[in-house]
């Protein structure tokens, strides 16, 4: 017999562990035939558990963030495959000039680019039209790579957009508001400092998991063309 530890009130084990609390939280929609979107690379552990227990399907929504030229850990913004560009509301207070900002999209839309094109490998895109979209990630810290991820997603006409993370920053909840239906979150924190502090074990994500996670979850595809 096997026994697993509890997490503290508020946290979780890991990943897979707050993958199936997610799931829970969300399981009304099991039956209404709904595609999980997960931000990779943290958040498609999550998306493949939530879509499996919801008899969904798996696919991925390729944001990223827009680093400060001064400070790589701070994000100024977010980008997706697209090219369109949200930007943080402090952005043009911060010390960068249009060039450096122009050269860290091009940067970030060249990398996502490159993960459609190995992703595809395994997958096409699924369709998003006319059912319901559930947007996953790890966390949600700044808000910005899930309100690129939402703007993405809405384009695309889905019947709901839901955005489901198993812990958010209280200051950012009110930024992403504007852009779903719905928000699913099991920790709201008022002191929140990173995605990580609420996970006892939270090992970066490769891509070759991800490639693994794409090619084996998520139930039936009706894939279409990138």
């Amino acid at each position: 017999m096997t026994s697993r530890s509890l997490a503290p009130l508020g946290t979780f084990i890991d990943r897979d562990d707050a993958g199936r609390q997610l799931a829970k939280a969300l399981a009304r929609f099991k039956g209404s035939d709904p595609l999980v979107l997960a931000i990779p690379r943290g958040g498609v552990p999550i998306g493949a558990i939530v879509a499996a227990e919801l008899g969904g399907q798996l696919d991925v929504v390729l944001v990223h963030k827009l680093r400060s030229p001064h400070s790589p850990e701070t994000a100024i913004g977010a980008i997706d495959e697209r090219g369109e560009v949200t930007l943080s509301p402090y952005a043009d207070v911060l010390d960068f000039n249009g060039g450096m900002l122009e050269q860290e999209k091009h940067h970030q839309l060249d990398i996502l680019r490159q993960r459609r094109i190995d992703y595809a490998q395994i997958r096409s895109r699924i369709d998003r039209v006319n059912r319901p979209v559930i947007v996953v990630d790890d966390g949600l810290a700044t808000g910005l790579t899930m309100i690129a991820a939402l703007k993405n997603a809405r384009s695309d006409r889905p019947s709901r957009l839901v955005a489901a993370v198993p812990v958010a920053a209280q200051d950012s909840i009110a930024q992403i508001k504007p852009y779903l239906d719905e928000f699913v979150c099991l920790n709201v924190s008022s002191d929140f400092y990173s995605v990580g502090q609420f996970y006892q074990a939270f090992h970066s994500v490769s891509d070759a998991e991800v490639l693994r996670l794409l090619k084996t979850a998520g139930g039936g595809l009706t894939p279409i063309t990138p």
